[in-house]
């Protein structure tokens, strides 16, 4: 399997530690891609994903996989003596996805539209509204706050066990930083968790 990415970019990142906590980075060959340069604007690219994002992974029978959870289910469910990230029992897989939904609506999204709109990094091809940036921030900083009550009494997301719902947290809070959020130092408990999982070998890929 081929992985077409921008390893500054923090979707890339959540499946490179996914792949990581299931030992099978090294099985993947990856391909960067210059998104500033617009790389991921040629016809090459968006012929593999006709939404010219990343990350892109191509099967070995040439089947172009886009979409971070969608590439993250496809190894779940081919390598199942792997460590289960996205839950073993009906309610563990539902409750895993309400956060993987939470964690994009809430946290990602503002999270990247603040950058895109006050950064101008993209402004050579989209509008940018700073004051939505502004906005945008202002909703992922109080979805930072939720983040730390909700591990007030448990280390990780889902209590115990660490799941694709902590990786895709751990590396929007770590792209935050782009903005300028920070965990806030009346967030203890969301700074522990951050420190938790910063010590995870997959943590560096």
């Amino acid at each position: 399997m081929k992985i077409y990415e921008t390893a500054t970019a923090p979707n890339p990142r959540r499946v490179r530690m996914f792949l990581a906590e299931k030992g099978l980075l090294d099985q993947v060959e990856f391909v960067q891609i210059d998104i500033a340069k617009g790389e991921n604007l040629t016809p090459e690219f968006v012929a593999m994903n006709p939404m010219k994002k990343v990350p892109v992974a191509v099967l070995d029978d040439g089947t172009a996989l886009a979409e971070t959870m969608a590439i993250c289910r496809y190894v779940e469910e081919s390598h199942p003596n792997t460590p289960a990230l996205l839950g073993d029992s009906a309610k563990e897989k539902a409750l895993i996805e309400q956060w993987l939904r939470w964690i994009d609506f809430y946290l990602m999204t503002p999270v990247g539209m603040c950058f895109q709109h006050t950064s101008g990094y993209f402004k050579d091809r989209m509008n940018c509204f700073p004051d939505y940036g502004q906005d945008c921030y202002g909703a992922a900083e109080k979805f930072f706050a939720f983040l730390n009550e909700q591990l007030a009494d448990k280390p990780y997301l889902l209590g115990d066990k660490f799941t694709a719902a902590d990786i895709n947290a751990f590396c929007t809070v770590s792209f935050a930083r782009v903005v300028k959020l920070r965990i806030d130092d009346d967030q203890p408990h969301l700074q522990a968790w951050f420190d938790r999982i910063n010590e995870r070998p997959s943590a560096k890929v």
